[in-house]
């Protein structure tokens, strides 16, 4: 049976790529849109993530479009992680602050307006919650999980993350020579949010000495004896792998900058710094620190991540073919499935304190600063 005669009656579908950028998201937009058009679906492309549905920016994708994108990093409809559909900031207050509008019945009557009759919503959970909101008002919406972070609810993998890892993991071994050289405790801040998978997997995997995490608040003190320690074995330098939403014990986590009009307003930031200044002023020993950044986001998607991103898009268009809307393609026990796409919404998954890979952690030395 031909991949044409399994499809329902869908005549035309739009693609959505939302919230911030990342490794895969051409990869997931090419198996989507390729499958699609085996199906004679016309695909429409909303431009820019949520901002171009409030906007009523639709473009449609050609194939000649998808060569040559599998190994692109971002995505070729561009995003946005400021637009919700169902809270967009229009102008401020005469005190400054936001004044803010539900778009979401502009948004239906856009898609209506289009004809659109099905949307695969790729992002994270915000992306999720405002994707559930549609699937709540009739639309016909699968989402793919997508964030560098690795923190959706509902999987335990998401496309992006295993390219962040190796982009830090890369970097804490070249800190390595230099720390190795000039005697110094250096500490590399990775992106993660409230989540620790990017500085857990790539602590691990770059042999950190600390690792630090926001599930496990820090001890200065603790981490400055392990820093002793290493001084009493010769060791000549320490590394330390830290989550920008790592947090001392009985303290907060640090934020750079608090932006009222965002989905998502606190942005993390600055525990690398803190970390490093405290060791040097406790222990002596020069300390510097690195902060990655956006750097983490962009790039080339691995292997790895390009093989995810298609089985995501082709088990979303399977969804798609079978009927299952308000649906999120997901991992779980290592095989493809779904979930409901109220579970992601609004929620994050977070590293168990008794991850088996912080057990491993521990076992070959590491400390997580407690």
């Amino acid at each position: 049976m031909s991949l044409a005669q399994t499809c329902p009656a869908i005549r035309r579908m739009a693609i959505i790529t939302g919230g911030g950028d990342c490794p895969g998201l051409n990869a997931v937009i090419r198996a989507v849109a390729k499958d699609a058009f085996h199906c004679n679906i016309d695909v429409q492309g909303i431009e820019d993530g949520y901002l171009g549905l409030i906007e009523n920016r639709f473009r449609q994708l050609q194939p000649q479009e998808l060569s040559g994108i599998l190994r692109r990093g971002g995505t070729i409809l561009g995003s946005n992680n400021k637009a919700n559909p169902s809270q967009f900031a229009v102008g401020k207050n005469p005190d400054g602050t936001p004044i803010f509008r539900d778009f979401t019945e502009d948004c239906l009557r856009h898609l209506r307006n289009r004809k659109i009759e099905a949307m695969v919503v790729i992002g994270g959970d915000g992306t999720m919650t405002s994707a559930a909101n549609f699937a709540s008002h009739g639309i016909s919406v699968v989402g793919v999980p997508k964030t560098i972070d690795n923190d959706i609810q509902g999987t335990e993998i998401t496309f992006g993350f295993q390219t962040a890892v190796d982009t830090a993991t890369d970097a804490l071994d070249k800190v390595r020579t230099t720390a190795d050289s000039h005697h110094r405790a250096m500490v590399v801040e990775v992106m993660g949010r409230n989540a620790g998978w990017i500085a857990l997997h790539a602590g691990v995997a770059s042999g950190s000495d600390v690792i630090l995490i926001p599930e496990i608040p820090f001890d200065i003190d603790a981490i400055c004896e392990t820093i002793h320690n290493r001084e009493r074995q010769n060791k000549r330098s320490t590394i330390l792998c830290v989550s920008e939403g790592a947090r001392p014990r009985d303290g907060q986590q640090f934020v750079a900058k608090v932006d009222p009009t965002s989905p998502d307003p606190i942005r993390l930031g600055g525990v690398g710094k803190f970390v490093a200044e405290a060791l040097e002023k406790r222990t002596g020993i020069e300390s510097r620190y690195v902060v990655l950044g956006h750097v983490q986001r962009g790039g080339v998607p691995c292997p790895a991540d390009r093989v995810l991103s298609t089985l995501l898009g082709h088990h979303a268009m399977m969804l798609l073919r079978e009927g299952k809307v308000g649906r999120m393609v997901a991992v779980q026990n290592g095989r493809l499935t779904d979930v409901d796409l109220q579970e992601p919404a609004g929620r994050q998954r977070l590293v168990p304190v008794d991850h088996p890979l912080v057990s491993a952690a521990r076992a070959v030395g590491t400390s997580f600063g407690d």
